[in-house]
């Protein structure tokens, strides 16, 4: 068993956002078991969570960028890649501005933080993602390929080559997440030359400086030129020291751009919620990129949690939801009703029981003298469970409905037959934003799976009647 853990103690550092230029604090909490990694806007009045999750993101230009309810943390990469290469699972993260602070340009400063506050095992076990069969992402636009393979270690490999007579192809591996400290975490971003203008003119990087970017310049440029760009971005005069790097300083690493990306990467991934056992091999990787792969391996990660999570149903306990309760959330009657009880709910999950008996009155019609259940209805059933569980969740849950938008992803593995009791689970994948509820939904019929399918809802307020 591999323990959760979180820090010790609180911890705090300051910085500059890269690309707003304001002055920023971040504190660092300790959290609780399956608390994940959060943000928390404390300069906003109501203080609002931002949660790093895959369903949050909402930008991944220069960077990615969390949005829950309107509420932004842009930037979040750097700090990400740190909690993934101390494998701190459970930290509340409060900052005072909507972008987390550039620091050095690398993960480095954030590494020295969270080691100085600590880390303790808690009393949960980590989930673990295992790669069984390779996964890949390509992007034709980019070039950039991502893919997953197994193996009995994390593992990553990075591959980049931005055809620069100054900036070769390059690689750089992580082979043990122990040395990501000292190997990974001092690694800076880096920028070319002809790109600086650019960014300036869309208004970004009001916070760059040569101390928290590698600069490459990959083209001669006058000084002329470098004084104008220096004034643009709010900068003293800048010079090139030296031929293919801007900055006065050295390259932490040769291949220092190549051990970035992998940084990048680890920060991205870590948006999938749980950690993996495989190999990661990304060729010119960015953010847009790994965060698509990392939508793969979440669902990768939802396929293994559904085997995981095969309901147990012991009949002699009481319902949580029993018929009644039912009937007094879902608007449904006979000949529709689809859940006859509800035996689990939580913030996250619902799990309810349909019982197939011979007396459903579809089986006259449904391939009568070979009856089975209709998969639709299975959809169905697993709706009405989803039902359950959001409207439970509202203040006066008599008063509202549900109204599916979207099925994705259906599948029918198995058939139903009378007689079988059908367990339905229902996850969120994401919050509830907006009245709008994204589900994953499995039924299954002992330790099989049935159907399943991603579900897309909405809660609408009951129309009152006159």
């Amino acid at each position: 068993m591999i323990n959760q853990h979180t820090i010790q103690q609180p911890a705090s550092l300051n910085g500059i956002g890269l690309h707003t230029g304001h002055s920023v604090s971040i504190m660092f909490r300790p959290a609780p078991v399956d608390h994940g990694i959060r943000f928390q806007r404390v300069d906003l009045p109501e203080k609002p969570i931002v949660k790093a999750d895959l369903g949050m993101v909402m930008s991944t230009n220069r960077g990615t960028t969390l949005s829950q309810e309107g509420i932004v943390v842009s930037t979040v990469e750097h700090l990400l890649s740190a909690l993934h290469g101390l494998e701190i699972d459970n930290i509340l993260i409060e900052i005072d501005g909507p972008e987390v602070p550039i620091m050095d340009g690398s993960a480095r400063m954030f590494v020295e933080a969270l080691v100085k506050a600590g880390k303790t095992a808690q009393d949960a076990e980590r989930e673990v993602l295992e790669i069984l069969e390779p996964i890949s992402y390509f992007d034709p636009e980019t070039g950039s390929e991502l893919m997953a393979l197994p193996a009995d270690e994390f593992q990553v490999t990075t591959l980049i080559d931005f055809n620069s007579p100054i900036l070769g192809p390059q690689y750089a591996s992580l082979q043990n997440i122990k040395d990501y400290s000292t190997q990974i975490a001092p690694c800076r971003t880096f920028v070319f030359l002809h790109e600086l203008e650019m960014l300036a003119q869309q208004d970004l990087i009001k916070g760059g400086d040569l101390d928290n970017a590698v600069v490459i310049a990959d083209r001669l440029i006058s000084q002329e030129e470098l004084d104008q760009l220096a004034r643009k971005l709010g900068k003293p005069s800048m010079k090139v020291e030296r031929e293919g790097v801007l900055n006065t300083t050295q390259l932490h690493f040769q291949n220092e751009p190549a051990r970035h990306k992998l940084l990048d990467v680890l920060g991205d991934i870590t948006l999938v919620g749980a950690p993996i056992k495989g190999k990661i091999v990304a060729t010119k990787p960015g953010h847009k990129a790994n965060i698509e792969f990392a939508r793969l391996l979440k669902k990768c990660l939802l396929d293994q949690r559904k085997l995981r999570n095969i309901p147990k149903y012991d009949p002699d306990q009481p319902p949580v939801v029993d018929i009644k309760g039912v009937m007094k959330l879902l608007p449904h009657r006979y000949p529709f009703v689809m859940i006859d009880k509800v035996i689990e709910i939580d913030e996250k999950h619902v799990i309810g029981v349909k019982n197939v008996t011979i007396n459903e009155p579809f089986f006259q019609g449904h391939f009568p003298g070979n009856p089975v259940f209709p998969g639709v209805l299975q959809l169905e059933a697993l709706a009405q469970a989803g039902g359950v569980f959001v409207l439970a969740q509202q203040e006066d849950p008599g008063s509202w409905d549900t109204y599916f938008l979207k099925i994705d992803n259906a599948k029918f593995k198995s058939m139903v037959f009378p007689g079988d009791t059908l367990l339905l689970r229902c996850e969120l994948t994401s919050p509830v934003r907006r009245g709008i509820v994204q589900m994953t939904c499995t039924a299954y019929v002992g330790s099989k799976i049935v159907s399943e399918a991603d579900m897309t809802a909405q809660i609408v307020k009951r129309a009152t009647q006159e």
